[in-house]
């Protein structure tokens, strides 16, 4: 794959507007800010954040907040929830929401969609949601909200704003679940292998072989997500990678973290099972100097064949988050 081709599919972003280790909440709504207007100026199609909530590290809970302060500091990059997770909320609340920021922003926003609650069972509670009803009830409120962005609202409910601004919709999945369910509604799919590798090439697969054409779409548009890390040796990436794999292993054992500093030596801290699970789980995360890293994601892309390239990137400095960032739109675009 030649950078040329590289360049023929969009690469966007996803962010959880970390909170680093020493720094608050408003230090990483800064560091997003100045993320996304670098990607911006830089070529990057969208730029994604994700709802959580009750996790140290993420500040990015009160999602269409967030999307509405990072669209106000931009003004042409796409800018959307990857994903809102709809279980937690109503789908007028959404609805009226994304059709705000809509009014407010036109043609820049996306409303990605997620079934899980984004955080642990006694906080999805607190959410004042039925988990099991909601989650169960997914591919329904799918409808529902995407009728309320249509021209004659639902069932005589309509949201203002809203009502006919067919805000685009994006079904969001680590499982094979969502890709059915987006072939069905002939919707767009992002797959979250950069946490949930093992259903890829099952999800896509089924979600391209199954695709029923809609007024969204004639034919499917597929998105991946991945981890990248790019610096000037394989030593510094693997170095900066470690604050990621801190992060992880602290939500896995239960007591999550704002992001760690890197560390020199990661097995003084994780056991080797945990080392060996964490690795997989992180499958898809591209580390190294710019030429490894870019050999690794043509493999990527040559076996799976995204129609977009989402990317992550959890360094725990934000300069060398966005010189990470830029090696990687220095061979792709």
């Amino acid at each position: 794959m030649t950078k040329n081709k590289f360049g023929q599919v969009p690469l966007s972003i996803l962010d959880l507007a970390t909170i680093r280790e020493g720094f608050n909440e408003a230090d990483a709504f800064e560091n997003s800010k100045n993320l996304i207007q670098f990607a911006e100026k830089t070529g990057f199609h969208r730029y994604w954040v994700a709802e959580h909530h009750g996790i140290a590290g993420v500040a990015s809970s009160a999602t269409a907040v967030l999307i509405g302060y990072l669209a106000g500091h931009t003004k042409t990059i796409r800018v959307g929830s990857g994903g809102v997770m709809l279980p937690n909320h109503s789908p007028l609340i959404i609805a009226e929401q994304f059709g705000t920021l809509e009014t407010m922003y036109p043609n820049r926003i996306d409303l990605g969609l997620g079934r899980a609650p984004g955080t642990d069972f006694k906080t999805a509670r607190a959410l004042r949601r039925d988990l099991h009803e909601t989650v169960e009830a997914f591919p329904n409120s799918v409808v529902e909200l995407s009728k309320y962005f249509s021209d004659g609202g639902n069932n005589g409910i309509i949201a203002i704003p809203g009502r006919g601004l067919h805000v685009p919709l994006y079904l969001l999945g680590s499982s094979t679940y969502s890709a059915k369910l987006a072939a069905k509604l002939g919707l767009p799919f992002a797959f979250a292998s950069h946490f949930a590798p093992d259903e890829l090439g099952n999800a896509l697969e089924l979600y391209r072989s199954r695709f029923e054409p809609s007024d969204v779409l004639a034919e499917p548009y597929a998105m991946a997500t991945v981890n990248t890390i790019i610096a000037d040796t394989d030593e510094e990436a693997n170095l900066l990678a470690t604050s990621g794999y801190l992060s992880f292993l602290n939500l896995t054992r239960g007591a999550p973290t704002p992001l760690p500093k890197p560390v020199t030596n990661m097995d003084d801290i994780w056991s080797d099972y945990e080392k060996n699970a964490l690795k997989h789980q992180m499958k898809y995360s591209f580390i190294g100097d710019q030429q490894k890293v870019t050999a690794d994601l043509k493999e990527f892309m040559d076996v799976n064949a995204p129609d977009e390239l989402i990317v992550a990137s959890n360094i725990y400095d934000p300069l060398l988050r966005q010189k990470s960032y830029q090696a990687l739109a220095d061979v792709w675009f």
